[in-house]
């Protein structure tokens, strides 16, 4: 995933309140932190979020990383995505994402972006997971 337009454009275009500080990023991987823009109470927020979906349910959060992407034509019914696709969904904003191909024994990857290189976003589901010990969810960041 690629996010390097500047934080203000990506406020403008997605209408959220916060200003935050966001860093240009040329190869965000899955399990590392991404913004996403999510519908509250109060409007749109942009909060940070893990890359790698990991169920409620789950004992452990190294599921997420095998849970990156998701099939539109099953999403609904698969238990992993089920009550996120119901309740939790959000944007993720990016300038473009990379697509790999094998090459030989390496894989090279392309960066796949908008012929105008203008951003744009990805349909996203997320979820509280609090561990099997229980506790708090972790704060917005960029939310006063």
């Amino acid at each position: 995933m690629i996010l390097a337009t500047p934080a203000a454009e990506v406020q403008r275009l997605f209408g959220f309140p916060e200003l935050p500080n966001l860093q240009p990023r040329w190869n965000v991987a899955p399990t590392q932190p991404v913004p996403a823009v999510r519908r509250e109470e109060d409007g749109r927020h942009l909060v940070t979020l893990r890359w790698g979906l990991v169920p409620f349910w789950a004992d452990d959060p190294s599921i997420g990383a095998r849970l990156i992407n998701a099939r539109g034509e099953t999403l609904a019914e698969k238990p992993s995505f089920r009550e996120a696709f119901r309740k939790r969904r959000c944007l993720v904003p990016v300038d473009g994402f990379y697509e790999w191909k094998a090459e030989g024994k390496r894989k090279q990857g392309y960066a796949i972006r908008r012929r105008d290189r203008a951003p744009f976003a990805f349909a996203g589901l997320w979820e509280r997971w609090n561990g099997p010990k229980g506790g708090p969810a972790p704060r917005n960041p960029w939310k006063r």
